[in-house]
């Protein structure tokens, strides 16, 4: 039982078919994470919401005309990956492109599920080709139950939202991390994600760096969550020098994300996006790991008081001794 659906975007063919394929440009309105090989035989994963990843095979792909590819979803028995086809094609248009899509092979319930999903998305979409950007998807941020790689999934969505909005001008700008400047926190991020992300398996290539700060942190993220996943939380892994519960590590990570998010607004004036259930489950972490033998030997200033009507991020970042 097909699904099919047509949306006009205001972009020309090729700068849609970007939109619709590129890891940088899918942030911007589908997913959090997005691993892509784009030719016929390729495979892709694409972390749409906390805890729910797509995964399936490029079939066709013409540039700036159409896409076809194969699409489950990890961990399902019912429609796993590679168990539905979905084909996308591009027309030009007098006001832009018409981007065309058809989900088959859905049984009846899947068909409704899914055009639930794909008209939010391919609303996004079009808000994306309008905007640059379509902004904070508010079902990354819907209540569900978390745990510690879900939480770093949420993490890292706030996390990447906060990152588009910094400029080249934004490099230099101190931190509330007073020996960091942004750049520097960055790098900080980066080498955190890569450390914790080897602890799960992940491999990271040896390439040039991405352009900007949001790409770096994405990439490395993306391969991390994607280890994580693969590995589980169950048992022990080798982190930050010591034998750690898997699951301690994975809330290392969840925790470095949203704090570091924290920072970074702070230094740029931005706000941070995320939700009660994530930042509770991202603090009920951080009382974990950060013990008073850790504050002392990683050198974490003394936890802050919160008010009383600090909510409940901004008992996470005074339990960091940040000054929220």
């Amino acid at each position: 039982m097909p699904f099919e659906k047509s949306v006009l975007v205001p972009l020309g063919a090729d700068e849609t078919f970007a939109l619709i394929t590129e890891p940088d440009r899918l942030r911007r309105w589908q997913v959090i994470t997005a691993r892509v090989d784009l030719r016929a035989g390729g495979d892709y994963r694409w972390t749409i919401i906390p805890g729910s990843s797509a995964s399936g095979t490029f079939t066709e792909v013409e540039p700036g005309k159409r896409i076809v590819f194969t699409w489950g979803w990890e961990g399902s028995a019912d429609l796993p990956p590679g168990a539905s086809t979905v084909t996308i094609t591009l027309e030009p248009a007098a006001d832009g492109t018409i981007v065309r899509l058809v989900h088959e092979g859905l049984a009846p319930e899947q068909a409704a599920s899914h055009a639930e999903g794909w008209d939010h998305y391919l609303g996004r979409l079009v808000e994306a080709g309008a905007q640059g950007d379509a902004g904070a998807d508010e079902w990354v941020t819907m209540q569900q139950e978390l745990d510690a790689i879900k939480a770093a999934e949420a993490a890292l969505a706030a996390c990447q939202l906060v990152l588009r909005g910094l400029t080249g001008a934004d490099s230099g700008r101190a931190t509330t991390c007073t020996e960091f400047s942004v750049a520097q926190l960055a790098d900080h991020l980066t080498s955190s994600i890569t450390s914790l992300g080897r602890a799960a398996g992940a491999q990271f290539p040896d390439r040039p760096a991405p352009d900007t700060i949001e790409a770096r942190i994405a990439d490395a993220g993306q391969a991390a969550l994607e280890a994580w996943n693969a590995r589980g939380i169950d048992g022990m892994v080798t982190a930050v020098g010591s034998e750690l519960p898997a699951v301690i590590a994975a809330g290392i990570l969840s925790v470095e994300l949203l704090v570091h998010a924290w920072d970074f607004a702070q230094a740029t004036g931005q706000q941070v996006t995320v939700s009660a259930d994530v930042s509770q489950e991202i603090l009920g972490a951080a009382h974990k790991i950060i013990t008073p033998e850790v504050r002392s030997r990683f050198g974490f200033a003394d936890a802050i008081q919160a008010g009383p009507d600090a909510g409940i991020l901004d008992r996470l970042i005074a339990f960091t001794g940040r000054a929220a």
